[in-house]
């Protein structure tokens, strides 16, 4: 299995080589968008980021990202330097500068900015924070189902690094990504430190047994906004939705597999391990689920 593909993968896009990226105030060609090596986020991963999608001019869910931005932040002590009306006037900034009107993937970054020397302590960020977004003309492309492998990198505790927080220092799903490719998969299955399966190195993970549909408890994941959407959604139109602790016995035995994120929405689970799930294509539940996702962002993306 050498033709490894990511659940991030969107179609080659010419326009991208022409954007402008926003950099603590200023719009400036991709070429010329640059940060400090002294940077926190660059030397020490301290920060945070949200990514948000842009559909029909709208960003969805859009008030769910800026919350959990700003609860990240306050998290690790990090003064963004904006409030909320202002991050979202720099978004906008963006989206104009760039004449993005649906498609479209922000990527927000905020550091504790640049240091007086280079070393750990807070305290020597002294120049305010460092703000990106990083704004991409980005649809989604994927010619198959993901292929997961289950690698012995946890997600842990919430007194080590908490998982619902989406820093800069992703090192450990990194880590969890190469064991997967090395395995020849696409994406790490990652369990949770008493063993049960909780989430990939990138996404959220849902199982479908016998109609009903799984996903972990969500005391060791990514407090995702896709993920909780489609909790929701299934509650909504009779679809039985369990928040519960599962092994890989279960999860190898499942008729479907699914992936949520904001890039990607729903992506379909072929294979786990060397195990073909269901049929190995996208099963009725997942898309009954992709079509009423997509039925919420058409309602609130118009």
């Amino acid at each position: 299995m050498t033709d490894h593909q990511t659940t991030h993968q969107a179609e080659e896009d010419a326009r991208n080589d022409q954007i402008l990226i926003y950099v603590d105030g200023q719009l400036k060609p991709k070429a010329e968008a640059t940060v400090s090596v002294y940077d926190s986020g660059f030397m020490l991963g301290d920060g945070v980021w949200e990514g948000l999608r842009l559909y029909n001019g709208t960003w969805a869910f859009l008030e769910e990202h800026i919350d959990r931005l700003f609860e990240a932040a306050k998290a690790i002590d990090l003064d963004i330097g904006k409030d909320r009306a202002g991050v979202i006037a720099a978004l906008e900034e963006t989206r104009e500068a760039n004449s993005m009107t649906t498609d479209a993937h922000a990527r927000l970054m905020v550091t504790r900015g640049v240091k007086h020397r280079p070393f750990q302590h807070p305290s020597l960020s002294r120049s305010g924070p460092t703000f990106v977004i990083i704004m991409e003309h980005s649809k989604p492309k994927l010619p198959r189902p993901i292929r997961l492998a289950t690698v012995p990198h946890l997600r842990g505790l919430p007194m080590t690094q908490d998982p619902k927080l989406n820093s800069h220092s992703k090192l450990n799903c990194i880590l969890a990504c190469i064991a997967a490719e090395k395995a020849g998969a696409d994406e790490a299955l990652m369990l949770d430190l008493h063993g049960f399966v909780n989430t990939t190195n990138a996404c959220n993970f849902f199982v479908v047994k016998k109609g009903a549909v799984w996903t972990s408890t969500g005391d060791y994941c990514m407090n995702g906004i896709t993920r909780q959407k489609v909790i929701d959604l299934c509650h909504a139109n009779g679809i039985p939705c369990f928040e519960r602790n599962f092994s890989l016995v279960d999860t190898y035995s499942a008729d479907e597999a699914f992936l949520t994120g904001t890039f990607g929405a729903q992506t379909p689970v072929s294979e786990i391990d060397g195990r073909q799930i269901g049929s190995g294509e996208m099963g009725p539940v997942t898309k009954r689920l992709r079509t009423l996702y997509t039925a919420l962002i058409k309602e609130i993306c118009q």
